[in-house]
C-alpha cells in the first residue's frame, strides 16, 4: 500500500496502531442511512454518528491515543489541553482512563453542559479569554510553568493518528463510498481521515467544511501556508479555530480534495434536520458536513459519508437554533403588529390568525410606550406555520387587511 503524500508524520500504519489501543476504549459508532438527503442529492447518503460516540464526539480517540502514549513519568505530572468543550471532555475522560490528573483551559461562556461533562470527568476547569486560541494559549503557558504534558486539540500525530480511526471505520462499513464530508476546526480529523481513507481507497474524495465565521482553512489553502484569521462568533463554537495546525495544515492540504464554508442559517437547517428527520441531537460544528449538503447538493460525488462529529449542545443554544432552523425553513415568524387601542382588536387579530392556519406561540400585548400612539397598541407574535408558501399567505393576508407590520 503506497503511502499518501504529505504524511511524513502520520502513517497509515500509525492509524492501525491507534485502533488497536481504541479497541476496548471507544464504541464503534453506527453509520445510518439517510433517505432524505440521498433523495436531495440523487444517490446514497449515511451518517456516521460521532455524536453518539462516548463522551458526546470523536475527540475521545485521538485524546486517549495521546496520553495513553505518555510515559509513567510523563503521567504523574499530569496533562493540561485547551477546549470549547469536546476536546476537553475527551481529555478528561482519557486522563481517566489512565489515571493521569487533568487541567483543561476553556473560554469564558463555554456551554455548560461541556463545562460540567469535564468536571464529571475528573478533570480541573480554568476559564480564559473568550476563544479558543486564548484559552490554548495559557494551557501552553500553564505546561511550561508546572510540567505537566500539553495535549494539543490536533496537532500532534498520535491525535491525528486517532481520529483517522474513523476513516478505517467508514471503509469497513461501506467499502465503495465515493465522497467522505466532515468538519474541520484545527483539522486532526480530516487529517486524520482523510489519510486513513485514501490509504485503503485512493479515489474516495474527502470535501472539508468550516462555518464562514471562522474559516482559515479557505484562505491558509489559497496562500499555501497556515494564515491566522480572528473567528467572529458562531454557533460551530466547535470548530472555530482561528489558525489551521502546522501538521494538520500539510496534511489537508495534500490529501483533503476541497474546503468550502457554510452560513449560520445553513448550519440552524441542518441542526433542524438532523433532529425531525434522523432523530438525532447534533451540536452545530457537528452537522457542518450536512449543512454542506443542503447548499450544495450536487457538489458531492455518492455514495456519501457524512461524519457527525458531535452531540454536545447545550439545550438553551438547542432550542434558539431550532427556532432559527424553524424560520430560515419558513415554518416560524416573528414580527410586531399595530393595532387600534379598543376593545376586541387583539381578539380580532388572534381569530383572523386562526381562519388563517396560523399556530400562535407566544402573544406580548403593549398597550403604552413612547413608540405609541394614545389610541394604539403593540403586540408582539410567534407564530409556526407550514412553510414558505404559508407563511407569505399569512403575511399578504394580514397586510391586505390593513395591519401593520413590524420586523426587528
Amino acid at each position: 500500500m503506497e503511502q499518501p503524500r504529505g504524511t511524513r508524520q502520520v502513517t497509515y500504519d500509525d492509524v492501525v496502531a491507534a485502533r488497536e489501543l481504541l479497541d476496548d476504549v471507544i464504541v464503534r459508532t453506527p453509520m445510518p442511512h439517510s433517505r432524505y438527503l440521498s433523495e436531495l442529492i440523487g444517490g446514497p447518503v449515511y451518517l456516521k454518528c460521532e455524536n453518539l460516540q462516548r463522551a458526546g464526539s470523536f475527540k475521545i480517540r485521538g485524546a486517549y491515543v495521546r496520553i495513553c502514549r505518555l510515559s509513567e513519568e510523563e503521567r504523574a505530572r499530569g496533562v493540561v489541553a485547551a477546549s470549547a468543550g469536546n476536546h476537553a471532555q475527551g481529555v478528561a475522560l482519557a486522563s481517566g482512563l489512565v489515571g493521569a490528573k487533568a487541567t483543561v483551559f476553556m473560554p469564558e461562556g463555554a456551554p455548560l453542559p461541556k463545562v460540567e461533562a469535564t468536571r464529571s470527568y475528573g478533570a480541573e476547569v480554568i476559564f480564559a479569554g473568550q476563544t479558543v486560541d486564548v484559552a490554548l494559549a495559557e494551557a501552553m503557558k500553564h505546561a511550561e510553568r508546572t510540567g505537566a504534558v500539553f495535549i494539543h486539540p490536533f496537532d500532534h500525530p498520535d491525535v491525528v493518528a486517532g481520529q483517522g480511526t474513523i476513516g478505517l471505520e467508514i471503509i469497513d462499513q461501506l467499502p465503495g463510498v465515493g465522497t467522505i464530508v466532515l468538519a474541520i476546526g484545527g483539522g486532526g480529523l480530516a487529517a486524520g481521515v482523510a489519510l486513513a481513507a485514501k490509504s485503503l481507497r485512493p479515489g474516495v474524495k474527502v470535501v472539508g467544511v468550516q462555518a464562514e465565521r471562522a474559516a482559515a482553512y479557505p484562505l491558509s489553502l489559497a496562500a499555501g501556508r497556515p494564515v491566522s484569521v480572528e473567528p467572529a462568533s458562531t454557533m460551530a463554537d466547535g470548530i472555530a479555530v482561528g489558525r489551521p495546525g502546522d501538521l494538520t495544515f500539510e496534511m489537508i492540504h495534500y490529501l483533503v480534495d476541497n474546503v468550502v464554508t457554510v452560513s449560520e442559517e445553513s448550519l440552524s437547517r441542518a441542526l433542524l434536520l438532523c433532529l425531525e428527520r434522523s432523530k438525532l441531537v447534533v451540536e452545530p460544528a457537528g452537522v457542518a458536513g450536512v449543512a454542506a449538503l443542503l447548499d450544495q447538493p450536487h457538489m458531492f460525488e455518492p455514495p456519501v459519508v457524512v461524519v457527525l462529529s458531535g452531540g454536545n449542545i447545550d439545550p438553551l443554544l438547542l432550542s434558539k437554533v431550532l427556532r432559527h432552523g424553524l424560520a430560515v425553513a419558513g415554518r416560524f415568524l416573528a414580527f410586531r403588529i399595530r393595532l387600534a387601542d379598543r376593545p376586541g382588536a387583539l381578539a380580532t387579530l388572534l381569530t383572523r390568525l386562526a381562519d388563517l392556519g396560523a399556530n400562535v406561540l407566544d402573544v406580548v400585548h403593549e398597550r403604552m410606550g413612547v413608540r405609541l400612539r394614545i389610541d394604539e397598541a403593540e403586540v408582539l407574535l410567534h407564530l409556526e406555520v407550514k412553510g414558505p408558501d404559508h407563511c407569505e399567505e399569512v403575511l399578504s393576508a394580514l397586510r391586505g387587511d390593513g395591519y401593520k407590520l413590524i420586523f426587528s
